[in-house]
């Protein structure tokens, strides 16, 4: 139960930093990561990352997010200058819960389009530090250590699966997205 109302506390925390609109400080690095190719990830992990763009594929519709449970709009759309954007993230709470399944990521990464609509980008997965503690090792999940987060106490890892990313498919922070086609920017 405490658990549940920290991760609450959490979210509602992360949401009202996201609303400000003043500049945050991130602890992972703005660097791109150096990563391997997709190719020299190993057949394991391609496969989940197949699994991962089948379970998301209907959410190219954000209606169909929302309806299934990505609902919480958890950040303005985030970009940092002169490294690239994230987008917007939207939640779905239940997930959040300490464990991870490369099929159902917590967060839903979209960036806003010129016609007003939402194009999904990139999913996250998240683990607060109630769950698992910021000086413990960090999770894994596709082979990659999770990064951590300060500003929003949890580990994260990004995969962008619907927009290549030159930085990698694992990078935080991706040069091809931008917040340029809203005014809702969180820039970090």
């Amino acid at each position: 139960m405490q658990r549940t109302a920290s991760l609450f506390a959490g979210l509602a925390l992360l949401a009202a930093a996201a609303g400000c609109g003043e500049p945050t400080t991130v602890t992972e690095s703005a660097a791109p990561q150096v990563e391997a190719s997709q190719a020299q990830l190993g057949a394991a992990v391609n496969r989940d990352l197949a699994a991962l763009r089948r379970a998301t594929a209907p959410f190219h519709n954000f209606d169909k997010a929302v309806a299934a449970g990505w609902s919480a709009k958890i950040t303005s759309c985030m970009e940092l200058a002169g490294v690239g954007g994230m987008g917007f993230h939207y939640g779905n709470v239940g997930l959040i819960d300490g464990s991870v399944q490369a099929d159902k990521p917590e967060l839903l990464l979209y960036e806003p389009e010129q016609n007003g609509k939402l194009r999904l980008v990139a999913v996250e997965y998240i683990i607060p530090y109630t769950f698992h503690a910021r000086d413990a090792a960090p999770p894994t999940l596709f082979g990659q250590p999770f990064q951590q987060n300060d500003t929003f106490q949890l580990w994260g890892l990004h995969a962008w699966v619907w927009e290549n990313n030159p930085s990698g498919i694992f990078a935080s922070w991706n040069p091809r997205v931008d917040c340029s086609n809203t005014t809702d920017v969180m820039a970090m």
